[in-house]
């Protein structure tokens, strides 16, 4: 995260503090303490050459962190269905790290996260930033054997829960972490049309 500077990404005239921020278009960007505990999670998959989902990108701000941890070997696809949100991420990014988007390290691809993006995949790791309605089967299909998800999950008491998903095989592990708030995972239009 210190190889990214979040100023590049959070509207905010205090970007450093620890708190989410909107950042246009019923968005958000999470707070620091969520990117690294995220990034905490999956640093064991996050090697050299590893490819990665990352489903809501927003700002691009994690997208960015996760470029960095796997390497000039990985490619890192952040997928995002605001297509103002898409070009503003691809801003960012250029104006911090512009080494990310020019290797191809990175894209921004303009799509509905919850499919998935099924013409790059298997992945090594997923990340989701918006709460899903019960684990996305179609995300999961596209984890790699060994792969991890991180997601932020609804629960029926309507408390959401931080997950950590590992697929062995036919086996998928979740782990529950801790409680979270975050948007909504939804279509575009809900997400524009939410007060």
């Amino acid at each position: 995260m210190l190889k990214v500077d979040r100023a590049c990404y959070c509207p905010s005239k205090q970007p450093y503090i620890d708190s989410p921020y909107s950042i246009g278009y019923n968005a958000t960007i999470s707070a620091p303490h969520m990117h690294a505990y995220a990034l905490e999670c999956l640093k064991d998959k996050l090697v050299d050459g590893a490819r990665v989902l990352d489903v809501g990108s927003g700002s691009g701000y994690l997208t960015a962190c996760l470029a960095h941890m796997v390497g000039p070997n990985g490619r890192v696809f952040g997928v995002e269905h605001i297509e103002e949100l898409v070009k503003q991420s691809e801003k960012n990014i250029k104006r911090d790290c512009p080494e990310l988007l020019e290797s191809g390290r990175v894209k921004i691809v303009l799509a509905d996260g919850r499919v998935g993006l099924k013409e790059y995949s298997p992945f090594d790791v997923i990340h989701v930033g918006a709460t899903a309605e019960g684990l996305p089967q179609l995300l999961v299909d596209q984890l790699k054997e060994g792969g991890r998800m991180v997601i932020p999950v609804q629960k029926i008491s309507d408390d959401q829960i931080f997950e950590c998903v590992d697929k062995q095989g036919d086996t998928i592990r979740r782990t529950e972490l801790l409680p979270v708030r975050y948007v909504p995972l939804t279509n575009a239009a809900t997400q524009l049309g939410r007060k």
